[in-house]
C-alpha cells in the first residue's frame, strides 16, 4: 500500500501535480478501498464527537471528509474518459459501484443526518456568511434528496438503484466509444473523395497509414474525420453510408446495443425520483436548477421554438432549392444538409474552412486564448515540461497572476485517439478551496478532439474548432479563477443551467477583430487574417441559426421526454424518440437510425433533464457580452466585475444573485434573439 502513488499525503511535485508517470491500473482499486476506509473514519469522528453539533464541527468537517476519495475517483474517471483501455473499463465496473455504496452509506446515515439536521434547524443563519448559508442548505438538501428521510426499506432500494445506475451509465458510454472506434472505411481510390479539401485528404491518408494501410484513405466516426466528409464529399452515397454508420451507433441489436440500457436508466431514474417524493426525474433534477420545474423548461423550449421554427423552415427551403438548382435529385436528406449548406454559405459569403484553416494553427489559437485571458483577467500560462502527463499529447501549464502569485495547473489534451471519447469537455482533477486559510489551488483540464497535425502541416483548426476551444477554455477559467472557501461550492459547482455561461460567453471573443488579430495568422506567411475574412466570419455567424436552434431544441425536448415520463417495458426507443422530436423535425425520418442510443450527454454525462441549459445559458451569455460590447472588448473593469461576481464565486450563492451583481439586472432575451437573427424586424 505504501508504494501506491495515489495514497501519498501530498504529491511530491512542488505544485502537487499528479504523478501520472507513476500511476498504474493496479493502483486504483486498492487506493479507492483505502480512501473509503479513511473517509468512513472521518465520518465516524463527526458522528461520535461529544460537542454540540455546530457549523464548524459538522458541516465544515463533512465538507472536508473523504478528500482522498475525491482525489482517487477524479483521477480515475477523468482517465476513463480521456485515456481509457480495456483494463480501466474493467476496473470501472467494480470501481463505480464501490463509490456508489460509499456515497449511499454517508447520505443515508441516520446518526450523521441527525447532526446535520440539528445544525440546520438551530443555527442562527444571520451569523453565517452567504457562502456558509449556501453550504449549510446544500448539505442538508443533499441528505434529503439522497434519501435521509426514507424508511429502511426505501433506503435499501435506493442503494440498489444508485449502484445499478452507475453500472448502466458506464456500460452506455463504453458501448458508444466501442462503436465509434469500431467503424473505419478504407478508400483506395482518391477520385471517390472528390470535394474533400486537402487538409481532410491528408488527415485521412495519415489515419490509413497509422492503421497499416499506407497509400489508402481511412474514414472514421471521429469528428475530425466525419465532419469534413459530411461537409465536403461530393459522393452522396459515401455521405449516406457515413451518416447511417453514425446514426446507428449502439442501435444494431448486437452486444453493443444501448436500447435496453436506456430504458433501464430511465426506469431507474424515475423510480428513484418517486421514492424520494418527486413526480419524475425531471422534477427531482430541476429543483436544483435556475429553471426550477419541467413546466418552465418546456415553456422555455416551446417559446424558443415558436420564434425559431418559421426561420428554420425558410432556411431549409432555401438550402433545398439551392441543392436542386445544383443538381440534387429527389428530396434533400439529412446526409445532404451539411454538404449543400456549406456550398450555399460559400456562395453567400465566399468563406469556407479551407480558406480559414490556414489562419488557425492550433499553437497560435492556444496562445491567443491565453493572451485573451491575460488581457481580461491578468493571468499567464507557462508550459511546464517537468509536470507529468497521462499521454504524450497532453501539455501541462502553470498559471500565475501578473504579480507572480500561483493560480493553478492547466492541462490541455487536443487530439482524438482510441482511448478518448468523442466531443470536448473541461474537467477538474482538484478543486480550489481555502478552509482554515489553507489555500488549495485548482488543477483543471480541457479535452478536445481536434484535427491532428500531418506530415506537412501543423494542426489547423476549423472555425468551429476555434470556438470550441474558446468554449472549453471558458469553463477552465471558471475552475482556475475560483476563490471560495469550500471546494464543494468552487468553480463549476454551480446550478447546471448556469455552468455554461462562462464557456459560452467566451466564444464571443473569437468573432471579434480585436481578438482575432492576437492569433489568426497564416501558418506559412505569418500574415494577419484579412479584415474582409473577419467581416465574413461575423456576417456568416447567424447563417442557418434558425436550423441550429431547432436542432438544440429537439435535443432538449428529447431529454425532457425521457426524464419527464417513464416508458413502458415494450416501448421502442426509436418510436419514443420520434414522438418526442416530431414538432422539431425538418427532414424526412431516416429509418434504422437513432439519436438516443449515442446521446452520451444525458445517459453518461451529467445533463439528464438539463440539456436545455445550453440554450438557457445563451440568453445569459448574449446579455453578459453586451456589457463588454458597451465598455470595450478587453475592458478590465468589466472583466474584473465578471471575475469577481461570476467566475470566482462558483456556487457560493444563487446564480441569479451573482449575475445581477455583475450585470445590474436580470438577463434579457433581446440580445440572444438579435444575435441569432430570430428577432422580429
Amino acid at each position: 500500500m505504501t508504494n501506491n502513488p495515489l495514497l501519498v499525503a501530498h504529491f511530491e511535485h512542488p505544485l502537487e501535480a499528479i504523478p501520472f508517470d507513476q500511476i498504474k491500473e493496479e493502483h486504483f482499486l486498492p487506493a479507492l478501498e483505502e480512501a473509503i476506509r479513511q473517509g468512513k473514519a472521518d465520518i465516524e469522528m463527526i458522528k461520535t464527537q461529544k460537542e454540540t453539533p455546530s457549523f464548524e464541527n459538522t458541516i465544515v468537517a463533512l465538507d472536508q471528509a473523504g478528500k482522498l476519495v475525491g482525489r482517487v475517483s477524479s483521477i480515475f474517471f477523468n482517465l476513463n474518459s480521456a485515456e481509457t483501455n480495456e483494463e480501466i473499463q474493467k476496473i470501472a465496473q467494480e470501481f463505480a459501484p464501490k463509490l456508489t455504496v460509499y456515497s449511499n452509506e454517508i447520505s443515508m446515515d441516520e446518526a450523521l443526518f441527525e447532526k446535520v439536521k440539528q445544525v440546520h434547524d438551530h443555527t442562527d443563519k444571520s451569523s453565517l456568511t452567504a457562502e456558509q448559508q449556501t453550504l449549510l442548505e446544500k448539505t442538508y438538501k443533499s441528505f434529503v434528496r439522497n434519501g435521509a428521510l426514507l424508511s429502511k426499506e426505501d433506503k435499501s432500494r435506493l442503494t440498489v438503484i444508485n449502484t445499478e445506475l452507475s453500472k448502466a451509465s458506464l456500460e452506455f458510454g463504453e458501448n458508444v466509444l466501442a462503436e465509434t472506434n469500431k467503424y473505419v472505411k478504407f478508400i483506395d481510390n482518391k477520385e471517390a473523395l472528390t470535394g474533400l479539401p486537402e487538409f481532410a485528404l491528408e488527415a485521412a491518408a495519415e489515419e490509413a497509414k497509422q492503421k497499416g494501410k499506407e497509400g489508402q484513405y481511412a474514414l472514421t466516426l471521429q469528428y475530425p474525420s466525419y465532419i469534413p466528409l459530411m461537409t465536403y464529399a461530393d459522393n452522396r452515397e459515401l455521405r449516406e453510408e457515413l451518416f447511417m454508420a453514425s446514426g446507428q451507433k449502439a442501435f444494431k441489436g448486437d452486444e453493443l446495443d444501448n436500447q435496453e440500457i436506456i430504458k433501464k436508466i430511465v426506469r431507474l431514474r424515475h423510480e428513484k425520483a418517486q421514492i424520494l417524493g418527486y413526480a419524475t426525474h425531471a422534477d427531482l433534477t430541476l429543483e436544483e436548477r435556475m429553471a426550477g420545474t419541467p413546466q418552465t423548461v418546456t415553456a422555455f423550449l416551446q417559446d424558443l421554438m415558436e420564434k425559431a421554427k418559421p426561420v428554420a423552415e425558410e432556411q431549409v427551403a432555401e438550402v433545398r432549392a439551392f441543392a436542386q438548382k445544383n443538381g440534387l435529385e429527389g428530396d434533400l436528406q439529412r446526409w445532404d444538409w451539411a454538404y449543400y449548406a456549406e456550398k450555399l454559405k460559400k456562395e453567400k459569403f465566399a468563406i469556407d474552412d479551407e480558406v480559414l484553416k490556414p489562419y488557425f494553427s492550433l499553437e497560435k489559437v492556444v496562445n491567443g486564448v491565453f493572451e485573451t485571458a491575460k488581457r481580461l483577467y491578468g493571468i499567464t500560462f507557462s508550459e511546464r515540461k517537468d509536470i507529468p502527463v497521462y499521454h504524450e499529447e497532453v501539455t501541462a501549464y502553470e498559471v500565475k497572476n501578473l504579480d507572480g502569485s500561483y493560480v493553478g495547473l492547466f492541462y490541455a489534451d487536443f487530439f482524438p485517439r482510441q482511448g478518448k471519447r468523442n466531443g470536448a469537455w473541461m474537467t477538474s482533477y482538484r478543486d480550489q478551496s481555502n478552509v482554515n486559510s489553507q489555500q488549495q489551488r485548482p488543477h483543471i483540464s480541457i479535452v478536445c478532439n481536434f484535427t491532428k497535425p500531418t506530415a506537412t502541416k501543423p494542426s489547423l483548426l476549423t472555425f468551429n474548432e476555434v470556438t470550441t476551444l474558446f468554449h472549453e477554455f471558458g469553463h477552465a477559467l471558471h475552475g482556475l479563477l475560483a476563490n471560495t472557501t469550500y471546494s464543494t461550492l468552487s468553480g463549476t459547482s454551480v446550478y447546471w443551467d448556469f455552468v455554461e455561461l462562462p464557456s459560452q460567453v467566451m466564444e464571443n471573443w473569437a468573432y471579434e477583430k480585436e481578438c482575432l488579430d492576437l492569433f489568426a495568422q497564416h501558418y506559412e506567411t505569418g500574415e494577419n487574417i484579412p479584415m474582409e475574412l473577419i467581416q465574413k466570419i461575423k456576417d456568416s455567424a447567424n447563417f442557418l441559426e434558425g436550423y441550429q436552434t431547432m436542432r438544440q431544441i429537439s435535443f432538449g425536448l428529447l431529454d425532457m421526454a425521457w426524464h419527464g415520463t417513464v416508458p413502458n417495458e415494450d416501448t421502442k426507443v426509436a418510436d419514443f424518440e420520434g414522438t418526442a422530436m416530431a414538432a422539431t423535425e425538418l427532414f424526412p425520418k431516416v429509418e434504422g437510425t437513432c439519436m438516443s442510443t449515442a446521446f452520451s450527454h444525458i445517459f453518461q454525462g451529467g445533463y439528464s433533464a438539463g440539456y436545455y441549459s445550453y440554450k438557457w445559458a445563451e440568453i445569459l451569455d448574449a446579455d453578459a457580452f453586451e456589457a463588454f460590447k458597451e465598455k470595450g472588448l478587453f475592458d478590465t473593469e468589466t472583466a474584473q466585475a465578471f471575475k469577481e461576481h461570476v467566475l470566482s464565486k462558483g456556487g457560493s450563492e444563487h446564480p441569479m444573485i451573482l449575475y445581477k451583481r455583475f450585470r445590474g439586472h436580470e438577463p434579457k432575451t433581446d440580445a440572444l434573439l438579435k444575435r441569432a437573427g430570430l428577432a422580429k424586424a
